[in-house]
């Protein structure tokens, strides 16, 4: 799979409706156009559909992720190591020992430059943590679980398929 492939994430995200859905997609294409070396996994989960980019298919090498809460409907861009990211604007949010994220409303008001040079910066912190660099794979889409849980009955999901 790769950045074409489509067809999975589009099913997961159905039930946020098209503008979320098409602002999500949006931010998607902006991390794949600057990061196509990287591989994006998915995860459907119970309380949110998430995505996000890795040097590797290990989620502790994810360096920048997209998350949509379920009942939310809250659309985060995060930063998997965001505690250890150089935010000299403090415009990212969260408190806890590693996940920092912002939250997006619109294409409009999404500071492109600035979330550039934190995930320059995350992409090079994540690519550290690689210790066995045969791990490192390339532009795959990886979907690494699927929920049934909080879905609507009429949307299969590509198990159910």
């Amino acid at each position: 799979m790769s950045k074409e492939q489509t067809k999975d994430l589009l099913i997961f995200l159905k039930p946020f409706g098209e503008d979320i859905t098409t602002l999500v997609m949006w931010l998607r294409n902006f991390v794949w156009e600057l990061y196509p070396q990287t591989n994006e996994l998915i995860y459907d989960n119970y309380n949110a559909v998430a995505f996000g980019w890795s040097p590797t298919d290990k989620v502790g090498h994810t360096f920048c992720s997209i998350a949509v809460g379920r009942t939310s409907k809250n659309i985060h861009f995060g930063f998997y190591w965001g505690s250890e990211l150089t935010d000299t604007n403090n415009i990212l949010l969260g408190k806890g020992n590693q996940y920092r994220y912002i939250l997006v409303a619109d294409k409009n008001s999404f500071p492109l430059a600035y979330i550039q040079n934190l995930m320059k910066e995350a992409y090079l912190n994540a690519e550290a943590k690689v210790k066995d660099k045969k791990q490192i794979q390339h532009g795959l889409t990886i979907v690494k679980s699927i929920s049934d849980k909080k879905r609507e009955k009429n949307i299969k999901t590509p198990k159910q398929n």
